[in-house]
């Protein structure tokens, strides 16, 4: 690399269990010998990420880096989304949930993410916007889709993905349908009750790596799944089908690839956008295709480990 690049690393300190901690003086060292000066940002707060990232856009740097979780992911898309000139990103995935990671191929393993970065080859992204939020990996309303912020967060730091698990089967015995008017462009329009509702942008979802199984990050469509009225034996039957990838075949479930949709409601349904809390319907989703560029493997070939 003839010239250094500089990078701003936005990380939350509480992610990883400590990994981020103790790695980050590795981590420097590393992009440093890669032709990366990197200066870094401790997220504070809710919020923090968001605003970091979109000073460091504004500052000019060569690249971004978020270290973290989906959550941490979240906010830094939300403070690039609107900016003329996008830097471009690198993930190093330590968080408790890495679905977008996952998706990508990110390697987990912290060495095998910063060279990537190092590498410096970056793949065009989709990125939706939720009203006027952005979201990376997937957008959705239900009960079930409140699972990631109803637990609790040092919970999710001790046990991982199974506290997912163990809310899912509290709320199970509570699930009841919410009805829901949907109008996709290029579609056509859906006026029923459903259990809940996703927008993928990828095939990774909640820990669930068959969940969209054909969907892709770049060719500026979401996959859709909505889930019809069931009770809760058919629902336990569709998540076992949803784990091996053999769910949309099933009469309750509706899928189909759109652009932009509208989705309104009588009721009260929350909306999730990656994980987190993201307002309240009416919401209109559309797609900003190859908005972001993301640091991966050249040859495809990069996979979480």
């Amino acid at each position: 690399m003839s010239a250094y690049k500089r990078a701003r690393l936005i990380y939350n300190p509480s992610s990883g269990r400590e990994e981020m901690k103790r790695r980050l003086p590795d981590i420097l060292q590393r992009l440093e010998r890669g032709g990366i000066e990197t200066s870094c940002h401790a997220t504070i707060g809710e919020g923090d990420a968001t605003l970091a990232a979109a000073e460091a856009a504004e500052r000019g740097y060569d690249l971004i880096i978020a270290a973290g979780g989906d959550g941490t992911l979240y906010e830094v898309i939300n403070g690039l989304a609107e900016k003329p000139n996008l830097p471009p990103l690198g993930i190093l995935p330590l968080g408790t949930t890495n679905d977008f990671a996952r998706a990508l191929g990110i390697p987990k393993h912290w060495e095998y993410a910063v060279d990537l970065i190092i590498q410096q080859y970056t793949r065009p992204i989709d990125v939706g916007r939720a009203n006027e939020r952005y979201f990376i990996n997937i957008a959705g309303g239900g009960s079930l889709t409140e699972l990631t912020y109803d637990v609790p967060s040092k919970l999710k730091t001790m046990i991982g993905q199974l506290a997912y698990y163990m809310k899912g089967m509290e709320k199970m015995t509570r699930l009841s349908p919410t009805e829901l008017k949907i109008q996709a462009a290029g579609v056509g329009d859906f006026h029923e009750e459903f259990m809940l509702f996703l927008i993928c942008n990828s095939n990774s979802v909640g820990g669930f790596e068959k969940l969209a199984p054909d969907s892709k990050l770049d060719d500026g469509l979401f996959d859709v799944i909505l889930l019809r009225k069931c009770n809760l034996p058919e629902f336990i039957r569709l998540v076992s089908l949803a784990l091996r990838g053999e769910h949309m075949n099933d009469p309750h479930i509706i899928h189909f690839r759109t652009n932009e949709m509208k989705v309104t409601t009588p009721d009260y349904v929350q909306i999730n956008l990656d994980g987190e809390y993201g307002g309240k319907l009416p919401f209109t989703f559309s797609v900003l295709p190859s908005h972001l560029r993301i640091f991966a493997d050249e040859m495809g070939e990069s996979t979480y480990r």
